[in-house]
């Protein structure tokens, strides 16, 4: 790798997980700080991040095929990009990537992007770099303060996961689990709300393990973050994702019914509805436990919408086994859900598992359990129509005059009107579609 001028601009492109998004947001304003501003629009950048998920299938191959891209656009403008692989995949592929990629200059893991700055510094004089150390979040102290943010942002308050589901690469790619300390999440959470946040989403591979200890020094769970956080001035709302029933108690349940700014939302996987393959996926759930546990939510917030994570074609998946899944879904009436075929992920155990489903029969049941999910998502969008209720503006719509925004629902939601990036407004749901609603604007309540 020949010495290069140190770059002017950058792109930051994020995969996956709304944790990446988090992470592609900090790279950036490292970046920022080193006084590399992003591309215009439209417009090639001199330092590309791809910031990269390794839960999708053939992940790792469409890494290597936008290098490819990214360098052959580079060849035909005569002006060739650093380009950093960062996140998952650069986790799980370190060295392989360096290997196969010449035009890489940096492969960096998600606990070590902090130190980017230094890695580019060693890529201008000529230099490749790998660092996929896995230090316990020493990132977060090394980042800069946020000065700017979108309405609605993202804070992550714990990393990696140590439940090691047979499907699952993130406790290899992320690490154990790990709080971060309550009072720097107090403190990032109020810069947020001062550079412009109105809404927090509060992040985490398993987010519902998140404990620590307050400011009198009483261990507090994420239940009681979030009631903190709830009396952070000029804080709207509070969300948080992706939990696990295995660490679901009873605060948390009892805070979605006394704090209003926790919003009528719960993203929790359930990802079979066959006890015999929760097992097998080293899921602790049951079917059963899992539907208490939905009810004790709904008990204490009636009009909560539920969201879920499904995997179908497991590795010894019967069709009597997905028809459980099928009959949880058709019990639980997702609001929201994502649902994938199962891929192996090298290492985990479930890739030499015996049974592996062909892919025909895996296409068939992912078809239909959308289709059941789809329907219960446009039936949910519906029974919200006649509804008033409070949407945060995120940005403008496709039409002069027109804006988009979220529910408390997380629905997404656009009307016409005077309003703001950033304003709350009561809208009047009138008109529901499968993925968002149409509203009538009545009047901004905040600026």
């Amino acid at each position: 790798m020949k010495p290069t001028t140190s770059p002017k601009t950058y792109k930051v492109k994020s995969f996956g997980c709304q944790m990446n998004v988090y992470d592609g947001e900090r790279m950036a304003e490292m970046l920022g700080e080193q006084g590399i501003v992003p591309a215009p629009e439209g417009e090639d950048a001199d330092l590309v991040v791809l910031n990269t998920c390794h839960i999708r299938e053939k992940a790792a191959e469409k890494v290597y095929s936008d290098i490819g891209r990214i360098s052959k656009a580079g060849a035909e403008a005569g002006k060739q990009p650093l380009i950093a692989v960062a996140g998952c995949v650069a986790q799980a592929e370190g060295e392989e990537i360096m290997a196969r990629a010449p035009a890489v200059s940096m492969v960096v893991g998600p606990q070590a992007y902090h130190r980017l700055p230094e890695m580019l510094d060693k890529a201008v004089k000529g230099e490749r770099a790998t660092d996929t150390d896995m230090p316990a979040i020493a990132k977060f102290a090394a980042l800069p303060e946020r000065r700017r943010t979108a309405p609605a942002s993202f804070l992550t308050v714990q990393e990696g996961c140590d439940k090691f589901c047979t499907y699952c690469v993130v406790p290899y790619t992320r690490g154990a689990e790990i709080s971060r300390p309550y009072s720097d999440l107090v403190t990032e959470a109020k810069k947020l709300v001062d550079a412009g946040a109105k809404e927090i989403t509060l992040l985490g591979q398993n987010v519902s393990a998140w404990s620590g200890e307050n400011e009198k020094g009483h261990p507090v769970g994420l239940a009681g973050l979030i009631r903190d956080l709830a009396k952070v001035d000029g804080l709207a709302r509070i969300r948080y994702t992706t939990s696990h029933p295995a660490d679901m108690d009873d605060e948390l349940i009892a805070a979605h019914g006394e704090i209003d700014k926790l919003m009528p939302f719960l993203h929790l996987p359930v990802q079979a509805g066959s006890d015999r393959v929760l097992k097998a996926m080293n899921r602790s759930h049951t079917a059963e436990s899992y539907l208490k546990l939905l009810d004790g939510f709904r008990a204490a917030r009636p009009d909560l919408a539920l969201s879920g994570d499904f995997i179908v074609g497991f590795p010894g998946e019967t069709d009597a086994e997905f028809e459980e899944t099928l009959a949880l879904v058709d019990e639980v009436g997702y609001a929201q859900a994502f649902s994938f075929k199962y891929s192996p992920r090298p290492g985990t155990p479930a890739a030499t598992m015996d049974g592996q489903v062909p892919k025909v029969v895996m296409d068939e049941r992912l078809q239909r359990l959308q289709a059941a999910l789809n329907r219960d998502q446009l039936a949910f969008n519906k029974n919200t129509v006649g509804r008033g209720c409070e949407v945060l503006v995120e940005r403008k719509g496709k039409h002069p005059g027109q804006w988009l925004g979220k529910s408390p629902w997380l629905q997404s939601v656009w009307f016409e009107g005077r309003a703001q990036i950033g304003d709350l407004v009561q809208v009047d749901l009138v008109e529901a579609g499968p993925n968002s609603l149409a509203g009538k604007l009545r009047e901004a309540v905040a600026a």
